[in-house]
């Protein structure tokens, strides 16, 4: 899974990261290249992974809802944590309208 957001992994993303896994039973980790596995629940060892946009995470989960809390969580990854306006390769509002 590829950070999208142009600032990557900073505290309001990785806030929303860490109170939606808290949302499941599973066990769920984060790896970020040689960094981690780290507690997806826990916001001082997500950032410390201090992932930039582009970085390539790993997400894995282990419990009942696993299945549910990586695609959770991947989705808001892949969403860009809401901070990116628009889809990517859309084209911009106020083209000609001629």
């Amino acid at each position: 899974m590829e950070v999208p957001n142009p600032e990557g992994f900073h505290v309001r993303p990785v806030d929303m990261l860490t109170k939606l896994a808290a949302g499941f039973d599973s066990e769920i980790t984060i790896r970020f290249g040689e960094k981690g596995p780290v507690n997806a629940r826990n916001m001082v060892q997500v950032l410390s992974l201090g992932a930039p946009q582009g970085s390539c995470l790993t997400i894995r989960a282990s419990g009942a809802d696993a299945a549910e809390a990586v695609a959770a969580l991947v989705d808001l990854v892949a969403r860009g944590f809401d901070e990116m306006d628009g889809a990517a390769g859309a084209p911009a509002e106020g083209g000609d309208t001629s």
